[in-house]
């Protein structure tokens, strides 16, 4: 079976725009700043065999304040710029209480299940309470990108924290068990 590396988007792959202490999605293309330490970390976790798959919440879909085709554009510059296998987007708002919104594992689940994925074998790197929940919730060990967010925590305690997405490979790699 594959052991994966699950990505949230927004605060660990790219920069999130902040507003009193929130992060919030980039609106535009042009606003997508991918972090520079994203393509080098990503590539060791894909030499390592790792499927590097994004599971990203994108609900302004959902409520009418953004376009997909927004979404569209930006998910090809995130796979132009980084050695991904898949990117999952959920455009719902909780009101919908649909299957694949994090905190609740369905990308996770629907990304393992079409990749073979080894749930036990993988992790989800994220930087709010949703992804490590989603990741809980799914099985995975949990990597939280702290970036101090003005936001409740996760109810399940994260595995690892770290600094930033560099860190977290450093992480993976010294606890997976790589050929």
């Amino acid at each position: 079976m594959a052991k994966a590396v699950f990505l949230d988007r927004d605060g660990v792959l790219n920069q999130a725009l902040v507003r009193d202490g929130k992060p919030y999605p980039p609106e535009t293309p042009e606003e997508l700043h991918i972090y520079a330490e994203a393509a080098p970390a990503l590539a060791r976790l894909k030499a390592a065999g790792f499927l590097l798959i994004v599971v990203t919440n994108q609900p302004d879909v959902g409520r009418g304040t953004q376009s997909r085709q927004t979404i569209d554009a930006m998910e090809a510059l995130v796979r132009a710029a980084l050695p991904l296998d898949d990117v999952l987007v959920c455009c719902h708002d909780d009101r919908d209480r649909c299957v694949c919104r994090k905190p609740k594992p369905g990308m996770l689940l629907e990304a393992a299940d079409r990749y073979g994925v080894d749930l036990a074998e993988s992790f989800m790197v994220g930087d709010r309470w949703r992804d490590i929940d989603a990741g809980a919730n799914a099985g995975v060990r949990t990597i939280l990108i702290d970036r101090r967010w003005q936001e409740r925590g996760p109810e399940h305690a994260p595995d690892f924290r770290a600094g930033g997405i560099a860190e977290a490979a450093d992480l993976i790699l010294a606890v997976s068990r790589v050929p």
